[in-house]
């Protein structure tokens, strides 16, 4: 059943054509494991682009282009709601409101662009660094998936639809074996190992702070917070491993 879960975990975190049938969809909402678990496959395939010979602008472009080649856009949808919610002047009514709200306001153009904005500029700065350094790409990944895992697990949906799919078979035991499993992401990037846990940290803050605006403003965990808090905590780790690098 595990690896059926990790089938419907391709499905719906990649762009792979398999996954998605009933039983892989099922086994996957049941395993919050393979959350992390498909992160290191992705990560490894996203990450190939930042070895690309070039001027570290152009690898920036195309490491950008490879995550959304890889992962598929469909999370990118909740980054444009969340934004759009943010930039709404009234209460949570009415940020729930335009949430609802299928037109793509400011807030949420200038949400996307950040991400991807922040994406290139990633990339541009780990193509900088030596050749280790393109295991952060695994280290964010592993840390965005074990992030939007933490969601399902601690978190409610305050209404049916996708989050309510997750969060409804999911508990809190399942968290350790989550973040346990992420762990091994920073040796990929030995000798580096601590700006790698710094990132897979940063994803971690990330996720936490998008829950509990998600719970105070939307009254739980949703489908576009689940795809908000993956690309923004991608975005996040990606940054905090470079300049945990620069440090250390």
């Amino acid at each position: 059943m595990v690896l059926t879960a990790l089938r419907g975990a391709l499905g719906f975190l990649s762009r792979f054509p398999v996954g998605r049938d009933g039983d892989a969809w099922a086994a996957f909402a049941e395993r919050p494991i393979a959350f992390p678990l498909v992160g290191y496959l992705l990560g490894a395939l996203v990450g190939l682009s930042l070895l690309i010979p070039g001027p570290p602008a152009t690898v920036g472009i195309a490491f950008a282009v490879g995550v959304y080649a890889v992962t598929g856009i469909n999370h990118v949808d909740g980054v444009a709601d969340l934004g759009d919610a943010l930039a709404v002047h009234g209460d949570a009514t009415a940020q729930r409101e335009v949430m609802k709200d299928t037109t793509l306001g400011v807030g949420g153009a200038l949400a996307v662009a950040l991400v991807v904005a922040g994406l290139v500029t990633a990339g541009s700065a780990i193509a900088a660094l030596p050749a280790q350094a393109a295991f952060f790409a695994v280290a964010a990944e592993v840390g965005a998936k074990a992030g939007m895992a933490s969601l399902v697990c601690v978190g409610s949906s305050p209404h049916d639809g996708l989050g309510a799919g997750f969060t409804a078979n999911a508990s809190p035991r399942a968290l350790g074996p989550v973040w346990l499993l992420a762990l091994p992401a920073t040796l990929l990037a030995w000798p580096a190992i601590v700006p790698a846990a710094v990132a897979l940290l940063a994803a971690g803050v990330v996720a936490l702070a998008v829950l509990r605006w998600a719970r105070s403003n939307l009254g739980g965990v949703t489908g576009d917070v689940l795809g908000a808090a993956n690309e923004i905590a991608r975005v996040a780790a990606l940054h905090a491993g470079v300049i945990a690098w620069t440090h250390w």
